[in-house]
C-alpha cells in the first residue's frame, strides 16, 4: 500500500509538472469508469435543486428549467438536469460513504464526445451542513474564451466533475480530505455539485484551488445551460462493499503496484472477478482460501478492480498493473 501511494503522489506531482492529467475515456492511463462497471453498489437517491442562470451575465434569459431532481436518481442513463451558470444540486443516499483504498464515488455527466466538456466542483458533507470541496485544477489556456460548442482537452483539467463522456464517471477520493475539521470522511452522508462559471471574465468566472480561472463553455444561454448531471455512483458505501477491515473475511493483494504477477490472500473460498477501469472484465476465477498467484504480465497498464463474494458482500480491491 505505501509503494502505491508513493507512486500516486509521484504521478499526481509529474503531471502537475508537465501540465497533464488523466486522459480521455478509454486511453491508457484515463481514470473514467464505466457506468456499467460492477464496482458500483449504489445510486443517488434524493436531491434538492437549486437553478441558476441560463447566462449570468445576462440574467433577463432567465434561469434553467431542463431536467428533474428526478434526473438524478439510480443509475446513470443520460437522463440529465440542468443546473445554469453556478447552478447546484445536493445528492444523498441511502447509506453513507466511506474512505475506502482507492476511489470511493464517481460522477456522471451527458458529454456525447470526449471535447465538449461542461466542469463542476465536487464537495462532501457528513452532517448536511458543513461542506468541503476536492481540490481541483484547470490548466486549460486563458488566451480565448471557450464557446458554447468549444473543446477542452481532458488531460489539462483534474478532479472536476464532468471531465469524460457520458456513461463514464469522474471518480474522487475521499482521501483528499482527510483530517478536515468537522468531515467525517468514513460517514459521507451529502454530495454537492456546483457547476463551474467557465468565463474568463473576472466578474464572473470561477477559480481553481490554485486561483485559475477555469475555461469551459460559455455562455451557453439555453434552457439546458451548464452542468448537466446525470448520476452519482457510490463504490464504497457502508453496505454492499465491505471495509477494508472486517472480522469475517480477509482480502488482501499484493505487491501494488505489480507488472507479471499479483497475489491474493482470502480466509474462504470465493470467487473473483478482475475488471478494467472501464468495468470490462479481464479474469474470472474461483480461489480456494489462502494465498493464490496471477499472472498478469498481458494486462494493459493501469487500474484494476478486484471483486470477490463472501456471503452475499462484494469486496473490492484495486491495484495498478505496470
Amino acid at each position: 500500500m505505501l509503494r502505491l501511494l508513493i507512486s500516486i503522489l509521484f504521478f499526481g506531482l509529474l503531471n502537475q509538472l508537465l501540465g497533464q492529467y488523466a486522459p480521455a475515456a478509454g486511453q491508457m492511463g484515463s481514470t473514467a469508469i464505466s457506468k456499467e462497471s460492477s464496482i458500483f453498489t449504489a445510486w443517488a437517491n434524493a436531491c434538492v435543486l437549486e437553478r441558476s442562470w441560463q447566462n449570468i451575465s445576462d440574467t433577463t434569459l432567465g434561469k434553467t428549467t431542463y431536467g428533474t431532481t428526478q434526473s438524478t436518481f439510480g443509475k446513470a442513463d443520460n437522463n440529465v438536469v440542468s443546473l445554469g451558470d453556478g447552478g447546484i444540486a445536493t445528492l444523498t443516499f441511502a447509506k453513507p460513504i466511506y474512505d475506502g483504498p482507492s476511489w470511493d464515488f464517481a460522477v456522471f455527466e451527458n458529454s456525447f464526445n470526449d471535447v465538449f466538456l461542461e466542469l463542476a466542483f465536487v464537495e462532501v458533507s457528513s452532517d448536511g451542513q458543513n461542506f468541503f470541496r476536492f481540490p481541483s485544477h484547470s490548466l486549460t489556456q486563458l488566451d480565448s474564451q471557450i464557446t458554447a460548442f468549444g473543446e477542452i482537452n481532458t488531460v489539462k483539467i483534474n478532479n472536476l466533475a464532468g471531465k469524460y463522456r457520458g456513461g463514464y464517471g469522474t471518480p474522487f477520493n475521499l482521501t483528499e480530505l482527510e483530517n478536515i475539521p468537522n468531515l467525517d470522511i468514513n460517514n459521507i452522508t451529502h454530495i454537492r455539485i456546483i457547476d463551474v462559471i467557465g468565463s474568463i471574465d473576472t466578474a464572473y468566472g470561477s477559480i481553481d484551488t490554485a486561483g485559475n480561472l477555469i475555461n469551459d463553455p460559455f455562455p451557453t444561454p439555453y434552457a439546458s445551460s451548464g452542468f448537466d448531471l446525470d448520476a452519482v455512483g457510490v463504490i464504497n458505501s457502508v453496505v454492499g462493499i465491505s471495509k477494508v477491515d472486517n472480522s469475517e473475511f480477509s482480502f488482501s493483494v499484493y505487491p501494488n503496484p505489480a507488472s507479471d504477477i499479483i497475489n491474493i490472500r482470502v480466509e474462504a473460498n470465493t470467487n473473483i472477478i478482475i475488471y478494467n477501469q472501464l468495468g470490462a472484465e479481464v479474469y474470472r476465477s474461483k480461489l480456494l482460501a489462502g494465498k493464490t498467484s496471477i499472472d498478469i504480465s498481458n494486462f494493459s497498464k493501469g487500474v484494476y478492480f478486484i471483486g470477490a463474494d463472501y456471503c452475499g458482500t462484494r469486496f473490492v480491491r484495486m491495484f495498478v498493473c505496470q
